[in-house]
């Protein structure tokens, strides 16, 4: 966890006005919720056997014996404080929110153990036109900041519950020829979260990582009908991207979309 200094609060603030200013233009409120909430209401939503979960929340027992924790992420207690207030009850809701989150991950360049995020969540709109809504909204920030020559977008669908369920299997079956291979962090993602094998940067897995199924090729006709929509209006509206196959999540509540803004400037981290 890291001070940040007067000399660097300055661009701090540049950086949040330029964000508010473009999310209020989109018609975005915002909702401010707690730092400390309900560990259950992570472990929940995110997934029992997802490393944040699993490994990384500052989790504790207050005087009422109660487990709680600090926020690893935003999305799980934004959708708590909707359902908690009634703001979804017949009603459209483009909200946004910002500040520290907490992870104890292993140190590294670019990576603290307080973060700062700022997130943006639609609720009541399920087609491709509010994932190009999003994309389009962070292309323009990066315009803002002066910052879309050195950044490169990638996408990926997740496809549906059962579409993943489909690749799961498919996948589980091509990694565990291989089991004797993998090391043991490997083994446990195979057994307990498999789609995260995509994500590692071991030099030892990329090559099986190649030739691994391809989740769109598990897509159903549903599905894939949306992820070509949201392609057709990236390219209407003139925004670059490249398709990555191998771009997932490993939080329980993902499907259809996934998308990151990657640079090479930035070293390991540079989503």
């Amino acid at each position: 966890m890291n001070d940040i200094l007067p000399e660097d609060v300055v661009h701090w603030r540049y950086l949040e006005s330029q964000l508010r200013t473009i999310i209020t233009s989109y018609g975005y409120q915002e909702i401010r919720v707690p730092i400390v909430e309900q560990t259950a209401l992570f472990s929940r939503s995110i997934g029992e056997v997802t490393d944040i979960v699993a490994k990384e929340m500052y989790t504790f027992t207050d005087r009422n014996e109660d487990s709680l924790s600090l926020r690893p992420e935003g999305t799980a207690s934004c959708v708590r404080a909707c359902l908690q207030h009634g703001l979804l009850r017949h009603n459209v809701q483009r909200l946004w929110y910002s500040g520290p989150m907490f992870r104890r991950e292993r140190p590294q360049k670019g990576r603290y153990r307080q973060f700062h995020q700022f997130g943006v969540e639609a609720f009541a709109i399920s087609g491709a036109e509010i994932d190009a809504e999003l994309i389009l909204m962070s292309a323009r920030f990066w315009r803002a900041l002066g910052l879309a020559d050195k950044i490169t977008l990638q996408l990926n669908s997740l496809g549906s519950l059962a579409d993943r369920q489909r690749y799961r299997e498919a996948l589980v079956a091509y990694f565990q020829k291989y089991q004797a291979d993998l090391d043991e962090d490997h083994r446990h993602r195979l057994q307990m979260n498999p789609l995260r094998l995509l994500d590692s940067k071991a030099p030892m897995m990329q090559e099986l990582i190649a030739q691994a199924p391809k989740m769109l090729d598990y897509l159903d006709e549903t599905s894939a009908q949306h992820f070509q929509k949201l392609c057709g209006y990236l390219d209407d509206a003139k925004i670059v991207y490249e398709v990555n196959p191998r771009l997932v999540r490993g939080l329980d509540y993902y499907c259809d979309t996934v998308f990151e803004w990657v640079s090479k400037e930035l070293g390991a981290q540079g989503t």
